[in-house]
C-alpha cells in the first residue's frame, strides 16, 4: 500500500526529525540542548510527531544524574525510494526515514529508449524491492535524470542526450502511479546531496561536486543547498567551450569539455588511437569486443599503455582549467570529482590537481582539498532520498 505522508505542522517539528534523521535516535534531553525548547514545549512537539506517525519511543536514555530521558526516533515504518537514471543505468533503492539503503537495485539501460521505457523499468525494479517487503509504504520518492530539470515543473528541459524526454512530466507520472510526493532533478545536483548527507562533504557548506561520466556536470552547494540556478541549469558546465576547434557536442556546439572528454568522448579517442595504430593494448580490445569504454581506457591506463595515459591526462588538463575558473569565481571548501570517468582514480586527479593549483589563486586554493567520492555508486541514490526526505520533512 502507498499513501500520502502527514507532514510536520512547524519548523520546530521540521528541525526535530531532520535532527533524528541525520544524527540518528537521540533522547528528549539531546534533543531539547539543540533545539532551545523548553521540556514542557519539546514535549508537545515530540508528541505531537507521535501522534503523526513520523516519529516513535526507542526506550531510556542512560541517566545524566537525574530522571532517565526516553529516547526518540523516526518511526520505523517510513520508507522513501530513490530512482537515479542514467545515460546508460537505472539505479533504484529504498532507505528508511535515515537514509540507511535497506535495498538497492540496478539495470543496464539506455535513455535514449525514451520515458516510457525507462520509466516502466524503474518501476519494475522498484516492485522488486516491493516484493521483498521493503516497502509496504511510500512515503515519498527522488528522481535524477542525466539532463537538464525544471525542478520547480518535475522534468526535463531540452536533455542533449534525452531524446523524448523533453518536458516530458516525470514527476507527474510518477507520483500517479505510486500515489505519494516525487522530486525530480538533475542527476549531478542528487550527487551532490548524497555528498552532503553521507560523503566527504558532510561538514563543508560550499562545495562543487563534478561528475565525468557519459557527459559532465557539476553540482553547487551553498550553504549547505543545492544551487540550481532561475531556470534550473546551474553547474551544467559540460558545455563550456574548451576547444574552438574540437569536435561537435550532442548539444549542437563545438569544443565542449562534454565533447572532448567524457566517458563518450574518451571511447570515441580511443577507437580512434586503436585504429591509427598507436595502442596495441586498445587494438586488441577493439578487435575482442567491437568496441571501447572507458573502462577500456582505465585498464589500459593500469598496464602503462603510454597512449591511453597521455588521453586522461589531456582530459585532465582540460576538466582541470574549467575546474579552475569555476573555483577562482566560486572559491568553495572542497571539490569532490565523481562518475564513472572519475574511475581513472588517481593519474586523472593528479592531472586537475596540477591545473587547479597552478591556475587559480593562492587565497582560493591554499587549503582546498580536490578529492574522489568514496560513495561510489551510491551518491545518487542517498541524495535523491535526501532530496525528498527534505521536502516530506517540511513544514506544510
Amino acid at each position: 500500500m502507498t499513501r500520502m505522508t502527514t507532514r510536520p505542522e512547524n519548523v520546530h517539528q521540521e528541525r526535530l526529525l531532520r535532527l533524528l534523521r541525520d544524527e540518528g535516535p537521540r533522547s528528549r534531553a539531546e534533543l531539547g540542548d539543540v533545539v532551545h525548547l523548553s521540556r514542557s514545549k519539546l514535549a508537545v512537539e515530540i508528541d505531537r510527531l507521535v501522534e503523526l506517525g513520523l516519529v516513535e519511543p526507542a526506550g531510556l536514555a542512560a541517566s545524566r544524574g537525574g530522571r532517565r530521558s526516553s529516547i526518540v526516533r523516526l518511526a520505523a515504518r517510513l520508507r522513501v525510494v530513490a530512482i537515479d537514471i542514467g545515460a546508460t543505468s537505472i539505479d533504484v533503492a529504498v532507505t528508511n526515514g535515515e537514509l540507511e539503503i535497506l535495498g538497492h537495485v540496478a539495470m543496464a539501460c539506455n535513455v535514449r529508449e525514451g520515458p516510457d521505457v525507462v520509466l516502466e523499468r524503474a518501476l519494475d525494479l522498484l516492485g522488486k524491492l516491493r516484493g521483498e517487503g521493503l516497502a509496504d509504504e511510500i512515503h515519498g520518492v527522488g528522481i535524477g535524470v542525466p539532463g537538464p530539470v525544471s525542478f520547480r515543473e518535475g522534468m526535463p528541459v531540452v536533455p542533449p542526450i534525452m531524446p523524448g524526454w523533453d518536458r516530458y512530466p516525470v514527476r507527474e507520472a510518477v507520483s500517479q502511479r505510486l500515489g505519494c510526493p516525487v522530486l525530480v532533478d538533475n542527476d549531478v545536483n542528487i550527487m551532490a546531496l548524497g555528498e552532503l548527507h553521507a560523503g566527504l562533504a558532510r561538514s563543508v557548506e560550499d562545495f562543487l561536486l563534478l561528475k565525468i561520466g557519459t557527459g559532465v556536470g557539476c553540482g553547487i552547494v551553498v550553504d549547505g543547498k543545492v544551487y540550481r540556478g532561475m531556470s534550473g541549469s546551474a553547474g551544467d558546465i559540460g558545455h563550456i567551450q574548451v576547444d574552438e576547434d574540437g569536435p561537435t557536442c550532442v548539444c549542437g556546439n563545438v569544443g565542449c569539455l562534454e565533447a572532448t572528454f567524457s566517458g563518450a568522448a574518451l571511447a570515441r579517442d580511443a577507437v580512434t588511437e586503436a585504429r591509427a595504430g598507436r595502442s596495441p593494448f586498445l587494438a586488441d580490445r577493439l578487435e575482442e569486443a567491437g568496441e571501447l569504454t572507458a573502462l577500456d581506457v582505465a585498464a589500459a591506463v593500469a598496464a602503462g599503455d603510454p597512449t591511453a595515459l597521455r588521453l586522461v591526462r589531456e582530459g585532465g588538463r582540460r576538466v582541470g582549467n574549467v575546474l579552475a575558473g569555476l573555483i577562482s569565481f566560486f572559491n568553495p571548501g572542497l571539490v569532490v570529482i565523481a562518475g564513472g570517468v572519475a574511475g581513472l582514480g588517481h593519474i586523472l586527479l593528479a592531472e586537475i590537481r596540477s591545473v587547479v593549483y597552478r591556475r587559480s589563486p593562492p587565497l582560493a586554493t591554499g587549503n582546498l582539498p580536490i578529492v574522489l567520492s568514496e560513495l561510489k555508486n551510491t551518491a545518487g541514490v542517498i541524495g535523491a532520498t535526501r532530496l525528498i526526505s527534505d521536502h516530506i520533512f517540511a513544514a506544510t
